[in-house]
């Protein structure tokens, strides 16, 4: 069975000190209960936050980095400065998609300069709401699948985290059903990654589903045999709260 995982994407919220203070209410409220617990905060709050929670078994993940490791490249951050800061990196969420124009080639990019250095990608996937209107939610996430992993090999993809992040429920309180949620995790991403890799490479690939998760639907979504874990946005800016859906991911899945 795979591990299931909690993280928590902080956004563009929590400087030091604000960071500090919920890593802090964090590490006294979770118990992992066999759930692999991550929190993304923002770059300038890495080193509180990665101090805070050393030898808690939360880990620390980075929301972005960039694919070259040094050069004239003001303002970005590259997977060896995140050494010793995060050991996960969320890359191309939606937002940085649709607001800083990152392409698949871009997402792959980032990919194999994260995996280089030893850190773990969460790769987000996901469609806007025209697209899963028209019908093409299979054919645009199986694509972008496609070209996130494009020259990577098995044993890195295995080792590798995906999101299928639906864009019309991120920060919108409308969540996909379970099933449907479920449906896309199994029937395209792992099947796209079952595809190109094996099937025996695909069962082993943890999928999180992300887009207005919160503790009171969390139950339901992690009854979904595809779904493993959850990319949390707004909910996991609360301690007890975030909290909350770890004590209930491992519930759910220690009645599996």
């Amino acid at each position: 069975m795979r591990k299931p995982m909690m993280a928590g994407n902080w956004k563009l919220n929590m400087g030091p000190t604000e960071a500090e203070a919920l890593a802090t209410e964090i590490k006294q409220l979770v118990s992992s209960n066999g759930v692999d617990c991550v929190v993304c905060p923002p770059f300038v709050s890495l080193p509180a936050v990665a101090q805070g929670l050393a030898g808690t078994g939360v880990a620390v993940g980075a929301q972005n980095v960039y694919h070259e490791d040094s050069g004239a490249f003001t303002g970005e951050v590259s997977a060896p400065m995140l050494l010793g800061l995060a050991e996960y990196v969320i890359i191309g969420h939606s937002e940085r998609r649709q607001y800083f124009h990152e392409s698949d080639a871009d997402v792959n990019k980032k990919i194999k300069a994260t995996l280089k250095h030893g850190l773990t990608p969460i790769v987000c996937v996901g469609e806007s709401l025209e697209q899963n209107e028209a019908g093409e939610t299979q054919s645009f996430v199986s694509g972008q699948v496609r070209g996130a992993l494009d020259g990577i090999s098995a044993e890195q993809v295995v080792s590798l985290v995906i999101a299928y992040e639906p864009i019309w429920a991120i920060g919108t309180g409308r969540a996909a059903t379970s099933e449907q949620a479920g449906d896309i995790c199994g029937n395209v991403v792992r099947q796209t990654v079952a595809e190109l890799y094996g099937s025996a490479v695909a069962e082993q690939v943890r999928v999180l589903y992300g887009g207005s998760t919160k503790p009171g639907n969390i139950a339901e979504i992690m009854q979904q045999a595809d779904i493993d874990g959850a990319l949390i946005g707004g909910a996991s800016l609360s301690a007890g709260s975030y909290a909350d859906m770890v004590r209930i991911t491992g519930e759910v899945y220690g009645a599996l």
